[in-house]
């Protein structure tokens, strides 16, 4: 299985912001979940916590997730298994603070959920 790591302009800026220690703490935590992950996928998805969608995007599970690299810092990404291709895509969207997570999570979740939200928005409308 093939691993692939993509990040966003928003997580280089934010990696760009750290100190060189938090920088090289974060690139080795997400790098050992990632090469964890073809023989031991169970123990990463352990190490990272799924964040709630909101609460009213009723039937969809979210696919964003948080790690922590220490105990001030979380990254905010998304895991894809895509079995057709044989790979995993590891998405990373930010690296942030721990008091700033669920501000940084709204943002992060409105921008990848904005269809589901705006569909909702119209069905409510219908009914």
């Amino acid at each position: 299985m093939d691993v692939l790591i993509e990040s966003t302009r928003s997580f280089e800026k934010d990696l760009g912001r750290l100190s060189e220690d938090e920088k090289a703490t974060t690139v080795k935590k997400i790098n050992d979940c990632a090469s964890l992950f073809p023989t031991q996928k169970a123990d990463v998805y352990r190490k990272l916590r799924r964040l709630p969608l909101p609460s009213h995007i009723n039937g969809y599970e979210s696919s964003l997730y948080t790690l922590r690299v220490s105990q001030k810092l979380r990254v905010i990404l998304t895991v894809d298994e895509d079995p057709i291709f044989g790979q995993v895509i590891f998405t990373l969207f930010r690296v942030v603070k721990h008091d700033d997570l669920d501000k940084a999570y709204k943002g992060v979740a409105e921008s990848l959920y904005q269809g589901l939200l705006h569909q909702n928005q119209e069905t409510a409308r219908i009914s």
